[in-house]
């Protein structure tokens, strides 16, 4: 029997779909992939839900379903890539976005798969370096030195005269 304080499978897509989707933006950085990313971890949820709602941190467990769906996605898309599969970079609508956020979004595209990883879980996802080792299975002092890189990069790429250079 369900208890009080367990969300039902529907009620969690409803409620965090959202934000899963979000994420899964700044990882991917296109709005067709995220979709799929999103929903894909959701899939993956409900396969798995009886367990899963009744982890404490749910949250955290579908963030690392979806961190590991975006890393898993991207090494199959390197290997098509390398077969000739696929273009190189996805094609964004015009339009679609503030200068802002294409800005941003173009310099985070440049970072490695798993920098960019790190760099959004830690920074726009606010998660402690600790969580963020967990999540992608490595130590803190990696998350450390690679999201120091990645935003070294960052600056460099926007320019240090950028208001968007200061993380």
């Amino acid at each position: 029997m369900r208890g009080q304080d367990e969300l039902s499978f529907e009620e969690y897509a409803a409620t965090r779909g959202r934000r899963l989707y979000r994420t899964a933006y700044l990882l991917c950085g296109d709005v067709h992939r995220a979709e799929d990313l999103a929903q894909t971890t959701l899939a993956k949820l409900f396969a798995h839900w009886r367990r899963a709602s009744r982890m404490e941190h749910l949250d955290a467990y579908a963030r690392t379903v979806l961190t590991r769906t975006f890393l898993a996605e991207q090494r199959r898309r390197a290997v098509a890539r390398r077969l000739g599969l696929l273009a190189s970079r996805p094609e964004s609508s015009p339009g679609e976005d503030s200068d802002l956020r294409v800005t941003l979004m173009n310099a985070l595209a440049e970072l490695p798969v798993r920098a960019r990883a790190m760099v959004v879980l830690r920074y726009w996802e606010d998660l402690s370096v600790e969580t963020v080792a967990d999540l992608l299975g490595c130590s803190t002092g990696t998350v450390k030195s690679q999201c120091s890189r990645a935003l070294a990069r960052l600056r460099e790429q926007l320019g240090e005269s950028s208001p968007y250079a200061t993380a």
